[in-house]
C-alpha cells in the first residue's frame, strides 16, 4: 500500500476472456492487495464480485443504457493516485486490445502518475480458442485482422476498410459486434467476399453461459437472432470457423466439464 503523502500507482490491468481461472498470476495478486478497483462490465460477474465492494467503483455502462464518460474515469485513476492510492482499471480481455488502456495510459503520463500495465489474455483469441476456433491455420488463414464493432461515435466517417479486409483472404474478428452484425456482413459481401465464407457468432466466451453459432456470411444474422446470440460476443469471419465443426464435440465436453468443477468450488 502506498503512504498517503505520496502519490501511489495505477495498474492497467488485462482480466482476460472471463473465466476467473484464466485471470493471470499478477493480476490476481493486484486485485488481492489493492486500495481500490475501477472496473467495467467486461470482466464478468465472477471476477468483479470476487473484489470486496468497499474497494470496488464501476466505471462501465449504468442502469438505463448510461455510460460512465472516458474522461471521468481518466481523472479518477488521477485522483485516486494522487490521495496516495494503489488503484488497478480493471478490463476486459487485454488493456490494448479495444479497452481505452492506450488512452489512460497517455492521461497518467501527462498528470505524472506513475503506472504499470499488465496484460491480459484478449478475448479475439481466447474466446475464439475456447470454441474450438483457431484465428490462424496453416490450411486456412495465414493472416488475422482485429475489427471494432464500437467506433468513436465522434468520428466523421468510419475507419475500417471492408474492402480492404476482404481481400485479405485472412480471419477477421470482430469484437463488440453483434449489434452491427447485419451492416458489416453486407459490406463485406458488397465488396467482393464470398456470401457462403464460414462464420461464427461466440457468445460469453469462456463463461458457463457461452453459446456459439455457426453459419455463414449470407446466414449470420439469421442464426444470431435464432439462437440468440447477445453481447459480449465475438464474431469470427473466415474458414478458420470451419474447424469447430470437427473438434466441438472434445471441446464442449472439456469445457462442460471446467464449468462444472468451478461451479462445485463455488458451491463449497
Amino acid at each position: 500500500m502506498s503512504d498517503d503523502t505520496d502519490t501511489g500507482m495505477v495498474y492497467l490491468v488485462g482480466s482476460g476472456p472471463g473465466d476467473p481461472s484464466l485471470l493471470t498470476v499478477k493480476a490476481k495478486e493486484l486485485l488481492d492487495t489493492a486500495d481500490v478497483v475501477l472496473h467495467d462490465k467486461l470482466p464478468g460477474p465472477a471476477i468483479i464480485e470476487s473484489i470486496p465492494e468497499s474497494k470496488r467503483e464501476d466505471v462501465g455502462k449504468r442502469a438505463g443504457g448510461e455510460r460512465t464518460p472516458q474522461e471521468y474515469t481518466n481523472d479518477r485513476l488521477v485522483e485516486l493516485a494522487k490521495a496516495g492510492r494503489t488503484v488497478v482499471r480493471l478490463k476486459g480481455g487485454d488493456p490494448f486490445v479495444f479497452g481505452r488502456g492506450g488512452e489512460e495510459m497517455e492521461h497518467l503520463a501527462t498528470a505524472g502518475v506513475p503506472f504499470e500495465v499488465v496484460p491480459g489474455i484478449t478475448s479475439a483469441i481466447g474466446g475464439p480458442g475456447v470454441a474450438g476456433i483457431p484465428v490462424t491455420h496453416r490450411e486456412h488463414a495465414s493472416s488475422v485482422s482485429f475489427v471494432t464493432g464500437h467506433e468513436d461515435p465522434t468520428k466523421d466517417e468510419s475507419a475500417i476498410d471492408w474492402e480492404a479486409l476482404a481481400a485479405t483472404g485472412g480471419t477477421i474478428v470482430v469484437l463488440m459486434g453483434v449489434g452491427k452484425l447485419p451492416a458489416y456482413t453486407a459490406e463485406l459481401q458488397d465488396a467482393g467476399m464470398d456470401p457462403e465464407t464460414p462464420i461464427a457468432l461466440i457468445e460469453q466466451a469462456t463463461r458457463p453461459s457461452m453459446q456459439v453459432a455457426v453459419g455463414t456470411l449470407d446466414t449470420a444474422v439469421d442464426i444470431r437472432d435464432e439462437v440468440g446470440i447477445e453481447p459480449p460476443a465475438i464474431t469470427v469471419i473466415g474458414e478458420v470457423a470451419t474447424t469447430r465443426e470437427r473438434v466441438c464435440q472434445w471441446i464442449d465436453q472439456t469445457q462442460h466439464h471446467h464449468f462444472e468443477q468451478i461451479e462445485t468450488q463455488d458451491q463449497s
